[in-house]
């Protein structure tokens, strides 16, 4: 670990849990880094990931976005293509564009949204698209008709967050940048707070969240005081 990462450590005990207010000052104040660290919330949850039905999957708006500039990939259906891109999409997902995630690999963009008679040329490139959290999903809001295009587009560049988890039950949400303030930072994960909340899966049993923890790009975990 760095010098800058164990200065860190000293500010706080690793194995103590604090109120959110606190633990989001330790963090933003720890993000000492030479770039905008996005600040990040990860939650343990007491689901069993094996289950279908134990899935946490949603969306929510984050009232001051995350901060990041969000790169559009929208597959719609023909003549739809400047409509699309004067709503503020960034690519149109092309064959060319299909080919190149397929063959090349290419993942420059942050969200995508497709139209339903799209989705079967989406289809091959699932398995690419699927683990990154980039696949078009009608739970997640994001196969459209093409009258809600505008407004889903218009959604996910103000701070439309889609989080899902992972493989092992845990969830990784982007709250913001170092550079907001703490009560921006605040009502954020207020609001991912709730929407965890909203979440959980009927059939879970036991701690649904057993441990809440807030940390930055470059800086150690703070754990919080639960709040589910």
């Amino acid at each position: 670990m760095g010098k800058r990462y164990n200065d860190a450590l000293k500010t706080f005990d690793r194995q103590q849990y604090y109120p959110i207010d606190e633990a989001l000052r330790l963090v933003k104040d720890n993000a000492k880094a030479k770039f905008d660290e996005t600040i990040e919330v990860h939650f343990r949850l007491g689901i069993d990931p094996r289950h279908s039905d134990q899935q946490v999957r949603t969306t929510v708006m984050l009232p001051h976005g995350t901060g990041k500039s969000v790169r559009i990939l929208a597959f719609v259906d023909e003549g739809q293509e400047e409509a699309a891109l004067a709503a503020g999409a960034d690519i149109i997902g092309t064959d060319e564009v299909i080919n190149q995630i397929r063959n090349a690999g290419w993942l420059e963009f942050d969200a995508t949204i497709a139209t339903p008679p799209m989705m079967r040329k989406v289809g091959p490139i699932a398995r690419i698209l699927g683990p990154r959290g980039l696949m078009p999903n009608p739970k997640a809001g994001t196969v459209v008709q093409p009258d809600d295009i505008p407004r889903v587009i218009a959604e996910l560049k103000a701070g439309r967050v889609e989080f899902r988890n992972d493989r092992t039950g845990n969830l990784h949400i982007p709250v913001g940048k170092a550079s907001f303030s703490q009560q921006q930072l605040g009502e954020n994960l207020q609001a991912l707070v709730d929407a965890v909340r909203a979440a959980k899966p009927e059939s879970q049993k036991g701690a649904y969240v057993r441990r809440m923890t807030l940390t930055s790009t470059m800086g150690p975990g703070v754990r919080v005081e639960s709040v589910i």
